[in-house]
């Protein structure tokens, strides 16, 4: 009983600003709810006097978490439920971590004046390390925003003319599909493999503006095959899909980078849709590049999900299954 006790807390907060305490509360106290939800912790509220009571590891959590959220709002940043959820999970995974250091990196503004900015720390890790390097990796499960924050940094860099085209591709051979056996011409058949692509592109910017860029060749979306012999300078070329790729299809789009470009590869490497025999590029790569300058890789886990939370849980699933598959047979 007496260690029951020792493992409870009672902290009393208080905040200066009436109209930034009820922006951070939300409204009807919906961000209150969510934390008591997520956390272990009683948050009570009088006036400008938060008292948190329950067990000690939340209640300094939640103190943390809402001292930061309050100044980020007090700089202007507008704080919703799913900023609770991601700030949660930053603090939980590093509480020294500052939140406005990755909150306030705004890496660009849809056309839907949508404000884009990492919400993690593998997240803020990969945007530092595209604009550090000219060839980034993003491995990790879908949903951790690899391809989504790569194109809004692709964007930034074009609008903020830093360079001159963007080149998006992926591998236009999945699940055993082979394109000539597909109905349709060309483009009917590739379509359906770069429309991630495209539904990323076109919630960065306006379709019309999206159409006309890509008319002038400005923005190019192309299967991996079409890369084959070029030379791409100045510009920002994401490979998505990357687990899908070969070790020579690897290696024929890395040379493919020239002057004054950078290269984003996204995948995750669980899910290759590769023959059993052929080995995934992506796999490959590490082993032959990671310890080369000028070339980062960031890995991502469920924690980096931006999906609904049961994708966190799903992926957990998957992967505890996954890793007793590979423990080798007592005999």
């Amino acid at each position: 009983m007496k260690a029951q006790l020792e493992d409870l807390s009672l902290r009393k907060l208080s905040f200066p600003n009436n109209s930034v305490l009820r922006l951070l509360f939300g409204e009807r106290d919906q961000h209150i709810k969510l934390i008591e939800k997520l956390r272990k912790v009683k948050i009570s509220v009088r006036g400008n006097q938060v008292s948190l009571s329950g067990d000690r590891f939340d209640v300094d959590l939640t103190e943390r978490l809402l001292v930061q959220l309050y100044g980020l709002i007090e700089k202007g940043y507008p704080v919703f439920s799913t900023d609770i959820d991601f700030a949660l999970r930053i603090l939980t995974e590093n509480r020294s971590t500052h939140l406005e250091d990755i909150f306030l990196d705004r890496v660009f503004i849809s056309s839907k004046k949508r404000i884009i900015t990492p919400k993690s720390i593998a997240q803020k890790q990969y945007i530092d390390a595209i604009r550090k390097h000219d060839m980034v990796f993003g491995i990790g499960p879908a949903g951790t925003g690899k391809t989504y924050l790569a194109m809004a940094m692709a964007v930034a860099y074009l609008i903020d003319k830093k360079v001159n085209r963007i080149v998006l591709t992926r591998p236009a051979l999945e699940a055993g599909e082979k394109l000539g056996f597909l109905p349709g011409d060309l483009a009917d058949k590739i379509n359906p493999y770069l429309r991630p692509l495209y539904d990323a592109l076109y919630d960065m910017m306006d379709f019309d503006k999206a159409m006309d860029l890509t008319a002038k060749g400005v923005i190019e979306v192309a299967p991996l095959a079409f890369m084959r012999g070029r030379t791409l300078n100045d510009s920002i070329v994401i490979l998505d899909e990357a687990q899908n790729t070969t070790s020579e299809q690897m290696k024929m789009f890395l040379t493919r980078l020239g002057f004054g470009s950078k290269a984003i590869i996204t995948g995750d490497v669980t899910q290759t849709d590769l023959p059993s025999d052929r080995t995934s590029g992506l796999i490959e790569v590490e082993g032959i590049l990671g310890q080369t300058p000028g070339i980062s890789f960031i890995y991502f886990t469920e924690i980096d999900v931006v999906r609904h939370p049961l994708v966190q849980d799903i992926i957990r699933a998957y992967n505890h299954i996954d890793r007793k598959k590979a423990r080798p047979r007592e005999t």
